[in-house]
């Protein structure tokens, strides 16, 4: 008779056990949706230095020429450093325009722009709560 109990409390552990993997893997996902795909800083394109975001008010675009500041688009996903403001980034590290930005599935991506730690820091540990879809928002200039 005691064949029967054993047989019934492991499978309750089993269960309780699919339970808890399952909820761990949702909650794995709902933050990686919560992770947008591009982070952009306000930038000086010409002294390639990072400024405040307050600096970039309208949707230009830099397109290697013309003075002012512009977003610079950066990939959240590939463990890049946000430079600080005053700081020095390299243009192989982003792209200046949100129109050719993609997700991974390939579709439209989701852009934060501004709001970054002002001293700087590892892109991927930022959430969304941006502007929105690229092409959308203000961009600098």
């Amino acid at each position: 008779m005691n064949q029967p109990r054993r047989r019934m409390r492991s499978a309750g552990i089993t269960l309780g056990l699919t339970a808890l993997v399952a909820a761990s893997l949702t909650g794995c996902s709902s933050d990686d949706e919560d992770q947008p795909d591009y982070a952009a800083i306000c930038v000086d394109p010409q002294t390639q230095e990072r400024t405040s975001d307050d600096n970039c008010k309208d949707e230009r675009e830099y397109h290697g020429s013309g003075t002012g500041f512009f977003w610079f688009y950066m990939a959240t996903r590939g463990g890049a450093f946000v430079p600080p403001i005053g700081g020095r980034y390299s243009a192989a590290d982003g792209t200046y325009s949100a129109s050719g930005l993609r997700n991974a599935q390939g579709g439209t991506a989701t852009v934060k722009r501004g709001g970054l730690d002002t001293k700087g820091g590892n892109i991927g540990t930022i959430t969304r709560g941006g502007f929105g879809k690229a092409g959308t928002g203000s961009s600098g200039g």
